[in-house]
This record gives structure tokens, sequence and C-alpha cells, in this order.
């Protein structure tokens, strides 16, 4: 069974955030298609999302505007096959329950979105790759952030993401965009 793990789609990624993507509003409304998705077919939903820890910068401080969900978007109440679970670290496994849960559930297979590509989204994908798990990513449902280095370089948010894509893609990763907005079906 295919498991869909949201990983930090938080505000702080918003216009309004310190880490602001280009694409938010545009990756949001995919994550949400592929969160009522995974509802309507009953599919289980892990909600990550990221705390700083206290010596860190405040983005993602516990209890802040930046750390909460973006807005519609979060565990449902009441909905057993959903959980929330906090990080302090770019891996969704490293230090949560994701691992055990997703074996709870009967999840073999995890459909990944949320931010950024190159981090939290990237790292993920690698760790559930190394459990021996089924991996794709939703390119729609992501995004990343301009990085610059004063020896390598600057490289644009779009280029940024889609790297990190590539490279997740040769490690067997399935990049797995909407049928109907890439493949020419009804919107």
């Amino acid at each position: 069974m295919q498991a869909l793990v949201v990983v930090d789609a938080q505000n702080e990624f918003s216009a309004g955030g310190l880490r602001p993507v280009p694409n938010h509003a545009e990756a949001l409304d995919a994550i949400r298609r592929r969160v009522a998705g995974a509802r309507s077919e009953g599919r289980p939903v892990a909600w990550v999302r990221h705390h700083n820890r206290p010596d860190e910068r405040p983005g993602f401080a516990p209890g802040s505007w930046g750390a909460a969900f973006s807005p519609s978007l979060g565990p449902e109440p009441g909905r057993a096959v959903e959980t929330d679970l906090v990080k302090d670290v770019v891996g969704a496994f490293t230090g949560t329950d994701l691992g055990r849960w997703l074996e709870g559930v009967g999840a073999d297979d995890i459909l990944l979105v949320g931010f950024f590509a190159h981090m939290c989204v990237s790292t993920t994908a690698r760790e559930a790759v190394m459990r021996g798990l089924r991996v794709a990513v939703d390119p729609d449902g992501t995004g990343g952030f301009p990085i610059a280095h004063p020896l390598l370089g600057e490289t644009s948010a779009e280029e940024v993401c889609r790297t990190a894509l590539l490279h997740l893609s040769a490690l067997g990763v399935a990049i797995t965009p909407r049928c109907d907005r890439h493949h020419g079906d009804a919107p």
C-alpha cells in the first residue's frame, strides 16, 4: 500500500517566511490535491513538520507561525490513518516514528511531497530507499530555494529542485507528476 508523506508543508516556506519558495502557492495546490486523493482512496497520510532546536535560528520555533502547517493542511481530526510527526533534522525517518508508523499501516510504498526538494524531501527519500521502500516524489508538490556559494556560484530555486529530483531519479525514486497536467488529460 502507498502512503502519502507530506514533509514540512509549513508557513516558513511561504512568501512571508524566512525561507520563501518561489513556487510555494502552486506546490501547496499540488499537495492539497495529493492529500485529497489519498483521503478519498483511504490511504494513510503522514504529516511531518520541522521544529528547530533551541540553539538554531527561530524560523521553525515550536508554536510559531513559521512552524505551523500551511493553511488548510495538517492531519484530519479523527482520521485514524493520519499521523503528525515532528523532526529536528532534515530526514523524516531520523528521530521520529515514521518507519514504525508506515509498518503499522502496511505501507511499503511512499509518495513524497513538501519542502525543500533538495534537503528534507531528498533526505527522506534516501532514508526510505535505504529501508527498502518504494519511493516516488511529485515534482509539482515540492520546490527549492536558491543557493549561492562564494566558490561554487549560484543556482536558482528551480534548478536546485530539478537537480535534486534528477539525483533521486538516479537512485530509483519515481518522479510522478499529476497525469492530467503532464500528459494532456483534462485538468
